[in-house]
């Protein structure tokens, strides 16, 4: 293998697959990435038996061939060169890959192709395109809600399902089981008849992150065990998570009649303001309710106390309820309009939260005892 390819290129594209490679490994092929050149095209690979990632860019190859090398030691080795650099790679005996530019010279040393790990896809029968608009909203309005622990492995994702609501809706759902976010879009042609899946938390950050500076169409096949999310010239292959997802209509209020209108920057910054002097044992917030007027407290026995009025629209008997600060700033994050509705019934019961400016989102926080 001999090509040479320009750093800024390069680095993308390494910068994107590195990513995927854990930081400690017990397989030491696991923390390498494969370098593929052929036809004016270079492919690189990375996987960590969970997750694939295959992503090409154009090099100038001389000759043909693969290797795999250390994928965040390559990745720092063309990060530190200067920018617009040429870099020639060229595989020597064993498997050692040279790094060439300008005046710099790197010796790696390499794994060969074959005992890289390889992820079957197996058969994907669904297969639909999105517009990278709506799958980021999908994921930005719900990935805050996952669940981070592991013995509720179910809740460590993304449910994306369709469902039928009088038109077909392609929805996605996260709990931690303090919090929910449905979020849901006009269900994309190919997608009806698709099975409920899990997509793990680790497989929601990085297509999040690849998605981000790219403005088209994604093109996404599943089948009940894996997904694959196919854009630009990246493919990313994940495994799904095998669990089944709580029956989340369950929690959402059906007859929370306290209605409560407050423009959600207002609340946002108050909320922050106050529980700045919270401790992160507490992190609890009181809501107390009367006509048009919520006072924000905080009380904490090692930091003191802190008071905020905001002015509301509310006209229900007054009442008090409590939140975690951070669970309530998260949700208030995710609104795009002015306005945020409430719609709560007691100080034990979950509120329902609606974005003014999002009619496809909605969010239900379980309060606290203050």
């Amino acid at each position: 293998m001999q090509l040479t390819i320009e750093r800024g290129n390069f680095l993308k594209t390494l910068g994107h697959v590195q990513s995927i490679v854990e930081r400690r490994n017990t397989i030491p092929i696991l923390s390498n990435v494969q370098i593929e050149a052929e036809g004016g095209i270079i492919s690189l690979t990375a996987t960590d038996l969970d997750l694939s990632i295959v992503e090409k860019t154009e090099a100038d190859i001389k000759k043909g061939g693969a290797i795999t090398v250390p994928a965040h030691t390559m990745f720092d080795i063309v990060r530190k060169l200067p920018e617009g650099a040429q870099i020639e790679l060229k595989l020597g005996e064993d498997n050692r890959l040279q790094i060439k530019a300008g005046r710099s010279d790197f010796n790696l040393a390499g794994l060969p192709k074959e005992d890289f790990p390889v992820m079957s896809e197996g058969d994907m029968p669904h297969k639909f395109t999105l517009t990278s608009a709506s799958l980021k909203k999908l994921m930005d309005k719900t990935r805050f809600a996952i669940s981070t622990e592991e013995t509720r492995y179910y809740l460590n994702g993304i449910y994306l399902h369709v469902v039928d609501d009088g038109k077909e809706l392609l929805r996605a759902v996260s709990t931690d089981g303090h919090r929910m976010a449905r979020v849901e879009t006009k269900a994309p042609k190919g997608s009806k008849g698709m099975p409920g899946v899990i997509i793990p938390r680790k497989t929601v950050s990085e297509l999040r992150k690849l998605i981000e500076e790219f403005d088209g169409d994604v093109k996404i096949a599943l089948s009940d065990t894996k997904i694959k999310f196919s854009f630009d010239s990246t493919v990313l292959t994940s495994k799904l998570i095998d669990g089944t997802f709580p029956d989340y209509k369950r929690v959402i209020p059906t007859a929370n009649e306290k209605k409560l209108s407050v423009d959600g920057h207002v609340l946002a910054e108050a909320v922050d303001r106050v529980s700045t002097i919270s401790t992160e044992r507490t992190r609890s917030v009181k809501l107390s309710l009367g006509k048009d007027t919520m006072v924000l407290s905080v009380n904490s026995p090692e930091s003191g106390t802190a008071t905020e009025e905001v002015s509301v629209s509310y006209s229900a008997e007054p009442m008090e309820i409590g939140f975690n600060a951070r669970y309530l700033l998260d949700i208030l994050h995710q609104i795009e309009g002015d306005t945020v509705n409430m719609e709560l019934a007691d100080s034990a019961s979950p509120t329902l939260i609606r974005d003014s400016g999002d009619a496809d989102a909605l969010y239900v926080l379980m309060p606290m005892r203050v």
